[in-house]
């Protein structure tokens, strides 16, 4: 891998800055809302002891970012690109959450727009990992045009396997539909 995961990225809406040790209490600000995590295979997210995993895993990936919303400079949530694979030059974006005033507001395409215009020069294809009862994550993955691909179970850092759905976003669809 010739590039970085971790390069800071902005639009006119939103900065992804690499998350740092020092980002954790602000960020578990964020994640401590309980509703956040209702959908999400690990409803418990929302407690400190299981968010410190989350931060951890996030941390060692040397890929996630803090998402900032510009318009407010407040934390508006987290995600991260992981496991990119050099053989087939494909890449995870994915353990995203946002707060709940985020929801609904567009905030979610233009970060994932955000991401995928970058990675796109290095990458033929994005996966996403979605958890196979999170339909409102499922919904809007599908709003960004990935196709389900697979169902896997699924170990988050830390964190018991469940099972999840595999979108995928293959370059030449999603720059096509830029065109459009």
């Amino acid at each position: 891998m010739n590039f970085s995961i971790q390069q800071q990225l902005e639009n006119e809406r939103v900065k992804l800055v690499p998350l740092e040790n020092n980002d954790f209490d602000a960020l578990y600000r964020v994640a401590s809302d309980q509703d956040i995590w209702v959908q999400h295979p690990n409803k418990d997210r929302w407690k400190k002891e299981i968010f410190q995993l989350f931060f951890e895993g996030a941390i060692q990936s040397k890929g996630a970012f803090k998402i900032i919303d510009k318009s407010t400079n407040e934390i508006a949530g987290c995600t991260r690109f992981y496991d990119y694979k050099e053989s087939d030059k494909s890449i995870l974006i994915g353990y995203t959450f946002y707060a709940t005033k985020y929801w609904g507001t567009g905030l979610n395409p233009s970060v994932k727009k955000l991401m995928m215009d970058y990675i796109f020069q290095f990458a033929n294809s994005v996966l996403l990992h979605v958890g196979a009862n999170n339909l409102r994550s499922q919904i809007a993955v599908g709003r960004l045009g990935a196709t389900k691909i697979a169902e896997e179970n699924v170990a988050y850092y830390g964190e018991p396997s469940k099972l999840n759905f595999i979108y995928e976003i293959k370059k030449e669809d999603y720059l096509s539909a830029s065109q459009n």
